[in-house]
């Protein structure tokens, strides 16, 4: 052999050694238990900063690690996410899905992949392996009773919202509609959009849809309040919904003719609340959606199937808010997003405070429980 042909073999000889004592190497960390998780959201939101605040304190406290993931563009967007996470062998993804009818091809390729759970809004007919959110349904209910409150003579209600192909869009807007129309607890039933929905006290004149599209959106609200002069309600049922339609209604001097209902903590609705130009708003708790998700799929990736409910469902109670318990609630969530809004304004971040689990939003009025089961 020559020193050449020595030498080639060697090298051979060292590259073999090195990837046998890399591949053990990879498997320990493996078995040490370590996982990566992944939270993907169905857009941008101050909401999903919540649920990834969540999601990467669940990390921290349990030894994951946690991949965060909003497309801003939409299903194309949110589908080219999920197949790069994919790519990178993610151990378990907890998605929201923007149009899970349409989207069941790609559950399926998660679910034969890795481990799917869904979170936010829902795919039952999917392979998803559970839910984690609220029951919005329920919490549809909820905002109608909002709109009671804010007309108990009844009137014309106007409902706003980015889309209906989510789940969780269709439920919220029937759960108002079944309010108002004191119609049984029945998450199942549907009323198509286009017709108007009355009884003897309330007409709900139409659901109008933006598509994410915020200048469509205050467009929508804008339209609504030049064709209905007699328009009693707006129900915002996004969280960018009735900030929109309050601006429009400001514009058309119309703070003390129209009210408005509204959905999520954003806070131009919470500033609303106080201010008095806005009846209350239904919220969730994303904090708790982020950590739960990263909780339930690390325990799932172990193999640890006890942490699914018997229905598949883990449902998050929601709550309302209006002026009488605005400020305590926003205290609260200032708290959650204290770190994020110092990096905005250049400040360090403190250390967080929060240990063991998602902390619960003290309430005295929680979502309530389903007359019969879904």
């Amino acid at each position: 052999m020559t020193c050449r042909e020595l030498i080639r073999s060697c090298t051979l000889l060292a590259t073999i050694l090195s990837i046998s004592f890399l591949l053990p190497a990879c498997n320990q960390q493996k078995d040490n238990g370590e996982k990566t998780v992944a939270f993907v959201t169905n857009g941008v939101d101050p909401f999903w900063v919540i649920a990834q605040r969540g999601a990467e304190k669940a990390g921290e406290d349990l030894n994951v690690n946690v991949e965060v993931r909003m497309p801003p563009q939409g299903v194309a967007d949110q589908k080219r996410m999920v197949q790069e996470l994919l790519a990178q062998n993610v151990d378990g993804i907890a998605i929201s899905p923007i149009d899970p009818e349409n989207q069941n091809e790609l559950l399926k390729e998660i679910a034969e992949r890795s481990i799917l759970i869904t979170q936010d809004s829902d795919a039952p007919e999917s392979p998803r392996q559970c839910y984690i959110g609220m029951d919005n349904y329920t919490a549809g209910r909820m905002c109608g009773e909002l709109v009671k409150e804010a007309l108990p003579d009844g009137g014309e209600v106007m409902l706003f919202v980015g889309r209906l192909g989510q789940a969780n869009a269709r439920q919220r807007r029937q759960g108002v509609i079944d309010e108002l129309m004191d119609r049984s607890h029945d998450g199942s039933r549907y009323d198509e959009p286009g017709e108007v929905i009355k009884n003897d006290k309330y007409s709900i004149l139409d659901t109008r849809t933006d598509d994410f599209d915020h200048p469509q959106a205050k467009a929508n609200a804008e339209d609504a309040i030049a064709n209905h002069p007699n328009l009693k309600c707006m129900v915002g049922l996004f969280a960018y919904n009735p900030p929109l339609c309050l601006e429009a209604i400001r514009d058309a001097g119309k703070l003390k003719e129209i009210k408005v209902v509204s959905f999520d903590e954003n806070e131009a609705s919470l500033q609303g609340i106080m201010d008095g130009t806005v009846v209350g708003t239904v919220v969730q708790n994303p904090y708790q959606y982020g950590y739960e998700s990263v909780r339930v799929l690390k325990a799932l990736a172990n193999g640890d199937k006890s942490v699914i409910p018997e229905n598949e469902i883990l449902h998050i109670p929601a709550r309302k808010i209006r002026k009488d318990n605005v400020e305590e609630f926003w205290t609260e969530l200032k708290s959650l997003l204290g770190d994020s809004a110092k990096k905005d304004q250049g400040q360090p971040a403190s250390e967080s405070k929060e240990t063991g689990s998602a902390p619960e939003f003290s309430s005295s009025e929680q979502q309530k429980e389903p007359q019969k089961d879904e």
